[in-house]
């Protein structure tokens, strides 16, 4: 096997289980050792476009969200109320190698941009799902590509920044935003006036998990890039430099920004969500919604909605790194979304703890309302990568997966099972001017008990008008009455596909990004294995037939 090919197992393949706690250096390195050569793979010729010219089209789906208000509302998409019953696969993508996807695709006219857990991004015909071009990142690509004008901007896995040429996938220029050995980019970046934030997290929280560690050093930030250039305007750090503070323990650390901010140009501001700390001592800056200045990225406000929320993965180990807060892991995994409540503009998140928080972006961002849509009583629980907004409605769904170990009797090997099949999921509509509940639909157990079948709906959702989209641990994405809940459309991706590139496919769980849906189209990955769930690697088209 190639060097490059055991580096990508060990980072997001099937041995990222036992490679997650190991320091970038030293995965290169059992790579380095074992891997025979450094050859490129390129995709097959009858696999590419041909002569087939890109031309930037209207951006229909750019990023994270189709507008900078994040809400993953698409008006006027072709996929209505009236025929989303109609939907039918077109094609499927395999992404040939991995078991892993997890990047969510931008759409600008005809041309589908998209990353992949092997590092590799790609430029697709949308209709068609032929490749344009490809480029290869230094590290896994789940940021959803933001583009602007000629240049695709995204990040990797490993901290690299990239802005690359559309038309021909060439580097324009590519950066570091963080010097630490653990940082992760997960987000999907926000732009205005020719300025992108990008925002950083870390793997530093399950480092944590090996006692000799020197827990804990990283510290979450948000970068201003010039677009242009790659110039950095200004970078915020969340949390102080951190300081010893035991023998082998530093503080105070962590505060991850794993999500797409938010801008705000009536007040000149970018809304961002952030993790937990890791290390002690605590901060007020930890699962917060907070306010930056567009321009300086100065701290404007802080709301703090889980006060000592210090946790690692130590804790779930019985490791010496484990704080003495041993926080229950209430961070924010999703964006705040910027909504109107028929007489002013609000802020809506919601977080890990099962709870959807209304925000006032005028008063310090003091509460409006609360509401409870899950339990939170789970690792995994919660809302966890995106909610969704229509006119009227706030759409939450959670993930509140249940590890267990009861499992058939008559079946061998009882480890592979992580998840009950019964226990967890529902989406839940919430009127935006009061956070009173419309409706809930409960989630639909998994058919069998298969390893990593659960039925929580972690993954982000997605909205037009009339219509809920919600994937699920399961393998289904389902289409949902935004009026009354009910289930009106729904698509079993856990099976085998033929890819169009001539690979072989496989659908699994549907888990971080939600569906895009662009032109008529439906677009969704299918097999997400990073927490125990059922692995896969296609990339699915839908449309009416």
């Amino acid at each position: 096997m190639s060097k490059a090919r055991i580096l990508r197992s060990l980072d997001f393949g099937a041995m990222m289980t036992i490679a997650y706690t190991m320091a970038r250096t030293d995965r290169e390195a059992v790579s380095n050792y074992l891997g025979t050569s450094n050859i490129t793979e390129t995709p097959a010729k009858e696999a590419m476009c041909g002569a087939v010219p890109i031309t930037n089209g209207k951006p229909i789906w750019n990023g994270w969200s189709p507008s900078s208000t994040n809400t993953r509302f698409q008006n006027n998409s072709g996929i209505t109320l009236d025929n989303v019953r109609r939907l039918k696969l077109k094609w499927a993508f395999a992404h040939a190698g991995d078991i892993n996807t997890m990047a969510q695709p931008t759409i600008i006219g005809d041309v589908l941009y998209t990353g992949s857990a092997s590092g590799a991004v790609y430029a697709l015909n949308a209709k068609s799902g032929c490749i344009h071009w490809v480029f290869q990142a230094n590290g896994a690509v789940r940021t959803a590509p933001r583009i602007e004008g000629n240049a695709a901007l995204f990040a990797d896995q490993i901290g690299w920044v990239y802005a690359i040429n559309t038309r021909d996938g060439k580097l324009i220029w590519k950066k570091r935003v963080e010097d630490h050995e653990a940082t992760r980019l997960t987000a999907a970046f926000a732009v205005h006036n020719g300025i992108a934030y990008v925002p950083a997290a870390s793997w530093e929280e399950t480092r944590a998990i090996n006692n000799s560690y020197a827990c804990c050093t990283f510290r979450g930030s948000v970068s201003a890039l010039r677009i242009k250039d790659g110039q950095a305007i200004w970078k915020t750090f969340l949390v102080d430099e951190p300081k010893p503070t035991k023998p082998g323990k530093f503080g105070p650390s962590g505060v991850g920004v794993w999500s797409t901010p938010t801008v705000d140009v009536a007040r000149n501001r970018l809304y961002i969500t952030t993790g937990n700390n890791y290390s002690s001592p605590a901060t007020n800056t930890s699962d917060a919604v907070i306010a930056l200045h567009l321009q300086t990225g100065g701290i404007e406000w802080v709301k703090q909605t889980r006060a000592n929320d210090v946790f690692s993965s130590a804790c779930v180990a019985g490791g010496t790194n484990c704080p003495e807060e041993k926080g229950p892991d209430y961070d924010y995994g999703s964006p705040a979304m910027l909504v109107s409540n028929g007489k002013k503009t609000i802020l809506v998140a919601g977080q890990k703890s099962g709870i959807v928080h209304a925000f006032d972006p005028d008063r310090n961002g003091e509460v409006i309302w609360q509401k409870r849509v899950g339990t939170g009583e789970s690792l995994y629980g919660g809302v966890q990568w995106g909610m969704t907004a229509d006119p009227q409605n706030v759409y939450a769904a959670v993930s509140d997966m249940k590890l267990t170990r009861n499992v058939p009797k008559d079946l061998a090997d009882l480890r592979r099972y992580l998840y009950d099949p019964v226990i967890g999921g529902g989406l839940t509509a919430l009127r935006i001017t009061d956070g009173e509940q419309k409706w809930r639909a409960e989630a639909a157990p998994c058919a069998k008990p298969v390893p990593g079948c659960s039925p929580a709906q972690s993954a982000a959702l997605t909205a037009v008008p009339g219509v809920i989209f919600s994937g699920s641990m399961d393998g289904h994405v389902r289409a949902y009455s935004a009026e009354s809940g009910a289930v009106l459309w729904d698509f079993d991706t856990l099976r085998d596909f033929d890819g169009v590139n001539g690979h072989k496919g496989r659908g699994g769980s549907i888990d971080g990004p939600g569906p895009v849906i662009a032109n008529g189209m439906l677009y969704i990955n299918s097999g997400y294995a990073r927490f125990g769930g059922m692995g896969g690697n296609v990339l699915l088209a839908f449309g009416i037939d």
